[in-house]
């Protein structure tokens, strides 16, 4: 079913964003320690969702800009050098015109940001929100067209095109890639994928995530079927497989 709310945009006075919720000193969503902020909405349906409570565009909380600025610098002495703020979900860009002003007014107090992206949403402020971003964690979920949308319910074109463009503006990216067995572990996906981006100037670093079932707890509570509950956690040797096969392509290739 197709959701008609629309996520809030900016008011002349209070830009506002509907939040989900915050994890402090985190250390998995971009460099150093970060601020998470989980944003509220998602346009897709992936099928190993950690985060189903945050998919529908009700919920939340509708928050001022500069309440989020003030968190950030409650906690910017944790951030050190490398640390800052990253924005997830959810999907971010769903909400990326209020996210402008947020992302310029942590620049002016220094802290770096992030934001954690499937890339499917091509706007003008998506794009605009893409050059003012330190760093994109691109989560590209299978190259393989049917495959995701097998995973997702949605198409993969605006992912890679979004993989395209940030090479064009020239805002450095990490490609985030969860490896589920059954879905998204065959290797000839995979090298298309590293063939595809491997001239790609923007990127810098490739994350394979180990897949996992943390979220499926909050499935039933929602009226939710997780449909992965038979899909088994990932070996090592499959990790190590992973990771090899990414690095004949890529510098930097790591599992998270």
């Amino acid at each position: 079913m197709t959701e008609t709310t629309a996520i809030p945009t900016v008011s002349a006075n209070v830009p506002l964003l509907r939040v989900h919720s915050y994890e402090s000193l985190g250390t998995y969503d971009g460099p150093g320690i970060r601020l998470v902020v989980f944003l509220q909405g998602c346009n897709f349906r992936c099928l190993y969702c950690a985060n189903p409570d945050t998919i529908t565009l009700q919920g939340g909380t509708l928050t001022p800009i500069d309440e989020i600025v003030q968190k950030a610098l409650n906690e910017q002495p944790f951030f050190g050098r490398k640390g800052g703020v990253t924005f997830s979900g959810g999907e971010p860009t769903l909400q990326a015109e209020a996210l402008i002003p947020l992302v310029d007014a942590l620049h002016k107090r220094g802290i770096n940001v992030c934001i954690d992206t499937n890339g499917s949403i091509i706007t003008d402020a998506a794009r605009e929100l893409y050059r003012r971003t330190d760093l994109v964690l691109l989560d590209v979920k299978q190259f393989n067209p049917l495959r995701h949308r097998t995973l997702t319910e949605r198409d993969n074109t605006n992912t890679l095109a979004t993989a395209a463009f940030l090479a064009e503006v020239g805002t450095p990216f990490w490609l985030r890639y969860v490896l589920v067995p059954g879905y998204s572990d065959d290797v000839a996906d995979i090298e298309a994928l590293c063939r595809h981006l491997q001239g790609n100037t923007a990127l810098q670093r490739v994350e394979i995530l180990p897949y996992h079932t943390l979220g499926m707890h909050k499935y039933e509570p929602l009226g939710m079927e997780y449909k992965l509950k038979d899909v088994p956690y990932n070996t090592p040797q499959q990790l190590d497989a992973a990771r090899e096969l990414f690095a004949r392509y890529f510098a930097d290739v790591r599992v998270n």
